[in-house]
C-alpha cells in the first residue's frame, strides 16, 4: 500500500465522516419507524392470537368434512410462504430467514416431499429465483410505504385454493418475529390446515351458531388467513426496522473508531512532515555557512 499524504489522508476522513453522517441519519429514521411498526404489531397480536384460539378450539370439535381446509393430510406436497424485507443494510435479518427456509425445504426434500415457495420481499425473491426451487408466486416492494394488503389478500386466497384442490398437503410460514422489544428472531409456524390443540382454561367443546355452520367456519377462516398473514408481515417489518437501527448504529459506532484512527495516522504523517522540512532548512542553513 503506497504511503498516503496528509492531503489524501484529510480526504479519506472527511469520506468517513460522510458516510458516519449518512448512517446516522438511516439508524434515527429507522428507530422512529420501528416505533410506529411495533405499536401496530402490539395492537394486532391479542385479536391474532384470540382469533387462532378460537379456530383452533373450533377445529378440534367440528366435523372436518365441513370445510375441506380441516382435513389433515399425509405429506406429500408442501407451500412455504417466506417473508424477507425489500431491501437490505439490515445485518443478518433476511440471511438468518433465508438460512432457516433452506433448513426446511432440505428437511421436506429429504423425505422426498415436493416443496413449493411463496416469496413476499426482493431479497428472497432474488436469492430463490436465481435457485433451482419451485416458485409459486413471488411478490417484491411490498414494504415500501405501507404494508400492501392486496398482497395478503392475494396470497390467502392462492393457498386456500392451493389446499381445497389437494395441490398441497401443508402450508408453512417462516418470517422475522419480534421476541422483545430488542430481539427478533426467525419463526416457522404451520398455516395451514389448523393445528389442532388441548383445551386449556376456556371450555370450547360446545358451539351454537346462529348461521349454518358451513358460512360460520367459510367467514372464520377468510378472517384467519388474511389476518394471520398480515400479522406475519407486521412482525417481519418491525423485526427490519429493528434490525437496520442496530446495524446503522454499528456502522456509525465503527466510522468513529476510523475517524479516530485516521486522526492519529494524520497527525503522524504532519508531524513527519514538518520534521522534514525542518531537517531540509537546518541542512540548507548548514549548507550556506
Amino acid at each position: 500500500m503506497p504511503k498516503l499524504s496528509p492531503r489524501d489522508i484529510r480526504r479519506k476522513i472527511q469520506g468517513i465522516k460522510n458516510t458516519r453522517r449518512i448512517t446516522n441519519a438511516m439508524k434515527v429514521v429507522s428507530a422512529a419507524k420501528l416505533r410506529k411498526a411495533q405499536e401496530a404489531i402490539y395492537a394486532s397480536r391479542p385479536y391474532s392470537e384470540r382469533l387462532y384460539d378460537v379456530l383452533s378450539h373450533l377445529a378440534s370439535h367440528v366435523d372436518t368434512s365441513v370445510h375441506p381446509l380441516l382435513e389433515v393430510r399425509e405429506e406429500k406436497r408442501v407451500d412455504i410462504i417466506l417473508i424477507t424485507a425489500d431491501r437490505g443494510l439490515a445485518g443478518a435479518f433476511n440471511s438468518t430467514v433465508i438460512k432457516k427456509a433452506e433448513e426446511l425445504i432440505q428437511e421436506k426434500a429429504s423425505k422426498n416431499i415436493e416443496v413449493s415457495l411463496v416469496l413476499i420481499g426482493r431479497k428472497g425473491v432474488q436469492y430463490f429465483s436465481k435457485r433451482n426451487y419451485r416458485l409459486l408466486r413471488a411478490y417484491e416492494e411490498v414494504f415500501r410505504k405501507e404494508i400492501n394488503f392486496e398482497v395478503v389478500k392475494e396470497v390467502g386466497q392462492l393457498l386456500r385454493d392451493r389446499y381445497q384442490n389437494k395441490e398441497t398437503d401443508r402450508v408453512y410460514l417462516i418470517n422475522n418475529e419480534m421476541v422483545t422489544r430488542v430481539n427478533y428472531k426467525p419463526i416457522v409456524r404451520q398455516f395451514l390446515p389448523f393445528e389442532r390443540i388441548e383445551q386449556k382454561d376456556q371450555d370450547y367443546s360446545t358451539y351454537e351458531f346462529e348461521v349454518d355452520a358451513e358460512t360460520f367456519i367459510n367467514k372464520l377462516i377468510d378472517l384467519y388467513l388474511n389476518y394471520q398473514l398480515y400479522r406475519a408481515m407486521l412482525e417481519s417489518n418491525a423485526a427490519e426496522h429493528f434490525a437496520r437501527m442496530v446495524a446503522m448504529d454499528n456502522a456509525t459506532r465503527n466510522a468513529d473508531d476510523l475517524i479516530r484512527t485516521w486522526t492519529l495516522i494524520f497527525n503522524k504523517a504532519r508531524q513527519e512532515s514538518i520534521t522534514y522540512e525542518l531537517v531540509d532548512i537546518v541542512n540548507a542553513v548548514e549548507a550556506m555557512k
